[in-house]
């Protein structure tokens, strides 16, 4: 149903430079921070396609990024291959409609689409904290829900709420994924997000501002001015057509997800 067996192993070790014996940890780590999170097809009028052989082509092959469906959808069949097992599941973020995709794998929250979020698994226990690249989080159990938190200057803010009992299937995905890339007021239908971590380090492009966050310190947000150089310091090149496309859609500011 998952498609799993149409993985390329060795090509997508390449691409993330992990490997077969590399700990969930480390699979975690190394995908986060070679694929970038963006939603650049959506900015080119195309619904991402979620099939498994679509999205290694564009992640893999392309060595492009995507959002929380395309990363998650072969993160998870990656870890089958490897033998992990893996319980796809979807996510209501903030306050908005249960649109993210995340996974329990081995009593672990797996969430490498969440942009410039988690960087390694969190053990799913109350009141769990793990450094996330130098930002805190932390889930705790609210009545039937697991809710995922990041620690900020003022307090713990909400990221997203799942439920690890209610199981998904392919459709569920792809539902969620055309409102995502379609309905008006979708944080990812009409302006540009791109977002990478590593340790210490968080970058965001939302829109044509570009926000630099090093853990400790305040965030330094500039205007962007050479958006082809700006994508390409974030490990995105595109087309000069693309490149074209996405600049007539800057001037349209729509709230998004971090």
């Amino acid at each position: 149903m998952w498609q799993a067996d149409l993985v390329d192993l060795d090509a997508y070790f390449a691409r993330t430079g992990a490997s077969a014996s590399s700990s969930l940890t480390e699979l975690h780590e190394a995908h986060v921070r070679a694929i970038p999170f963006e939603n650049i097809d959506v900015m080119l009028g195309r619904v991402p396609s979620l099939d498994l052989v679509d999205i290694q082509d564009k992640l893999v092959a392309r060595r492009r990024g995507g959002y929380c469906y395309e990363h998650q959808l072969l993160f998870t069949a990656v870890l089958e291959r490897l033998g992990y097992t893996v319980a796809r599941r979807m996510s209501r973020v903030k306050t908005g409609p249960r649109t993210h995709m995340m996974s329990i794998v081995d009593g672990h929250l797996v969430d490498v689409g969440f942009g410039a979020g988690m960087l390694h698994p969190m053990p799913l226990a109350e009141g769990a904290i793990v450094d996330q690249a130098g930002w805190p989080h932390r889930l705790r159990r609210e009545r039937t829900r697991w809710v995922l938190e990041k620690h900020t200057a003022d307090d713990w803010e909400r990221m997203h709420a799942f439920e690890d009992a209610v199981e998904q299937q392919p459709i569920d995905y792809t539902m969620a994924n055309y409102y995502v890339a379609t309905h008006e007021r979708s944080p990812f239908s009409r302006q540009l997000v791109v977002m990478r971590l590593e340790p210490g380090l968080s970058r965001r492009l939302v829109g044509s501002k570009l926000t630099i966050d090093r853990a400790g310190e305040e965030p330094e947000v500039s205007e962007v001015g050479d958006l082809a150089a700006t994508l390409e310091s974030l490990d995105i090149a595109l087309t000069e057509g693309e490149l074209s496309h996405i600049r007539s859609t800057l001037g349209t500011p729509v709230g998004a997800r971090s």
